[in-house]
């Protein structure tokens, strides 16, 4: 099955560049590209995509905003934003805006590949540096320690599952979290689905998120 990514950047030659590492790979096809967030609403009301590979800072319309009405419509793409400023705000707002990813432009090609392909799967991507610096900065915003994080939804996991949670949050992989609790990575997997259906959120970026706003950890991305 082919990838139908679209590139929206208002640099030409970085869409050029983008264009020619996925054009190399057999399961992925660029289907359409914007100058601009607005730019991109338009042509993706006329043009099927999987992927969107989302600048941040352009005219018009930056891509946090053009992110959000993207996810806001009826079974909207998967939006990976990819930018050159590894800033806190833009990578928070961008996944509270619905994007499933948050990567860096001088990401090695092989990565960004995998990015693309596990965010069209279904699954959720992060930088873990921009996870864990998140987990610092916005950690002491959140209620303090001690104080029991104000979301019922959460009584409905298990103590494994809440476990897995906390570590999800903490920017570890699957693999990463296997290693630490001595489990495949089959049964993390299982415990991430677990999480999702149970807290009714889309994916890993959104048990990220909910982290940070009921207060499941605190600075240095340790639990509560």
């Amino acid at each position: 099955m082919t990838i139908r990514v679209m590139l929206v950047d208002d640099q030409v030659l970085l869409r050029t560049g983008f264009r020619m590492v996925l054009a190399a790979q057999p399961d992925m096809e660029v289907v359409a590209e914007a100058g601009d967030g607005a730019e991109a609403i338009d042509i993706l009301r006329a043009t099927a995509v999987d992927v969107v590979l989302m600048d941040v800072r352009m005219p018009r319309l930056d891509g946090v905003e053009a992110t959000r009405r993207i996810c806001e419509a009826p079974n909207p793409p998967k939006v990976l934003i990819l930018t050159t400023f590894d800033l806190d705000e833009y990578a928070f707002s961008g996944l509270k805006a619905g994007a499933s990813g948050f990567m860096l432009k001088d990401v090695p090609p092989a990565e960004l590949l995998g990015a693309i392909r596990s965010v069209h799967s279904g699954d959720a991507v992060v930088a873990p540096s921009t996870t864990r610096r998140l987990l610092d900065r916005f950690a002491p915003m959140l209620p303090a320690s001690g104080k029991e994080p104000e979301h019922k939804q959460l009584e409905k996991l298990t103590e494994r599952e809440r476990e897995v949670m906390l570590l999800v949050a903490q920017g570890l992989s699957n693999g990463e979290i296997a290693a630490r609790l001595v489990l495949s990575e089959a049964t993390v997997k299982t415990h991430v689905g677990r999480i999702l259906t149970k807290l009714e959120l889309r994916d890993r970026v959104q048990v990220v998120v909910l982290a940070y706003e009921t207060g499941l950890v605190r600075a240095g991305g340790g639990a509560l």
